[in-house]
């Protein structure tokens, strides 16, 4: 080294090692953005605002491929963010397990090469929605009609097993709605049940923990407050107001009002 040359200064190796790590953490931090759906259909009598129409979904759909990105479900879409390869990848979960999920949701996800999580109520089977007071009824899927979305590559969680909000649940219920569902629908399916998502999107330490004892893989919530990590996952409400300059927003926003997911 010449005598006119700047000596670099060292940086201690603890900094540097704090350094990655912060930039590691940020990296595989990033909260994964997942959309929650529930029924598509008519809206016409929709008093919850949880009903988006066919057309809409489409244009949705259209709207996520053409910016590059494609709707999996949460399973897919967090093993592949475990390998480094998810970008590019959104979660799409439809929740209560709507029978219309099969006639109007599924063609629209294979016409747009996409993949999806429908959370289902093994304790409701080809039953309806008796939870919304103010209703419309509409029918849920029969326990044909989720091993017909599993066998179109559809995953399936549990919701529960009859839909009741589970902070308000006591021991024995939680056990029943928490893991019954999870040995019912694996049962159904034949296949073990990885993904869970609370009711109304309530969710509390005691819930959570039930979920990870249940050995559910993940869990999904809305928006989870306090509690972090993979099995509270936050969701974007996505429904028929939701136009492409309203999708964009809920896209390039959603990091900056969540929480970063420890190990996601």
């Amino acid at each position: 080294m010449s005598a006119s040359a700047p000596v670099p200064t060292p940086v201690p190796a603890a900094a540097t090692g704090s350094a990655d790590r912060a930039r590691r953490a940020a990296r595989a931090g990033r909260v994964p953005w997942v959309a929650m759906y529930h029924s598509v259909g008519d809206r016409t009598d929709d008093p919850y605002r949880i009903t988006v129409t066919p057309e809409r979904l489409d244009a949705q759909l259209r709207w996520l491929r053409r910016r590059g990105l494609r709707g999996v479900g949460v399973g897919e879409l967090l093993a592949a963010r475990a390998r480094g390869e998810g970008r590019g990848l959104v979660g799409l979960t439809f929740d209560d397990g709507y029978a219309d999920f099969l006639t109007n949701a599924l063609p629209l996800l294979e016409r747009w090469g996409c993949g999806a999580t429908l959370f289902v109520l093994p304790g409701r089977l080809g039953g309806e929605n008796a939870w919304d007071p103010l209703g419309p009824r509409r029918p849920l899927l029969t326990a044909d009609g989720i091993r017909a979305a599993a066998a179109a590559g559809i995953e399936i969680g549990s919701h529960g097993l009859t839909h009741v909000d589970l902070t308000k649940a006591d021991d024995e219920l939680l056990r029943a709605e928490v893991a019954g569902s999870r040995a019912l629908l694996s049962e159904l399916s034949g296949a073990p049940t990885d993904g869970f998502c609370y009711p109304y999107g309530t969710v509390d330490q005691r819930a959570a923990d039930a979920v990870r004892a249940a050995g559910y893989g993940y869990g999904c919530a809305i928006d989870p407050g306090r509690l972090g990590g993979v099995h509270v996952l936050p969701r974007v409400h996505v429904g028929e107001d939701d136009t492409a300059v309203r999708l964009h927003l809920k896209y390039r926003l959603h990091p900056l009002r969540r929480r970063p997911v420890e190990g996601v």
